[in-house]
């Protein structure tokens, strides 16, 4: 085995799991007693898919802007580098369920939207980069599979 490395997720043997998925990757408390929830929201299959870069930055505009109106105290949602998901971070909530509940429901939006927030060269650092079709994809793949988010790795 590997030696174990600081950074979780390049400790998860990512040829063992089964997109799409939903899970906590850890927990931080402040110093306050606050805690920070930290989930890997995988879209696509590592190392066999993954979501196109316009597609994915318009779901990200869609899904940051959105998902705060489905949830209280995210902090951040956040692509990963590799073009397969999500980071997202909320403070003291723990359920699962209120995550999934929020994604859902922000997914959903994602179908209904016209057009991507702040999708212009004053808000956004490269906004020539956006597909909303790409995006609406994105979403109903992702919906389509919402009763395998719970299973993490491959049976």
């Amino acid at each position: 085995m590997a030696e174990k490395m600081n950074v979780e997720s390049f400790n998860l043997d990512h040829t063992k799991v089964a997109a799409p998925y939903v899970r906590l990757t850890g927990v931080t408390t402040g110093m306050s007693g606050d805690k920070v929830y930290k989930y890997d929201i995988r879209f696509k299959q590592p190392n066999k898919e993954h979501m196109d870069m316009p597609g994915l930055h318009s779901i990200e505009h869609l899904m940051a802007e959105n998902i705060r109106n489905h949830m209280e105290n995210v902090l951040d949602i956040g692509p990963m580098g590799c073009q397969t998901g999500f980071y997202l971070q909320i403070l003291n909530n723990d359920s699962y369920d209120d995550v999934t509940s929020a994604l859902e429901n922000t997914l959903k939006d994602v179908l209904n939207a016209d057009e991507v927030p702040a999708c212009n060269e004053v808000q956004c650092g490269w906004a020539a980069n956006h597909s909303l079709e790409g995006a609406k994809t994105i979403a109903e793949d992702m919906l389509a599979k919402k009763d395998e988010w719970n299973q993490v790795f491959a049976e």
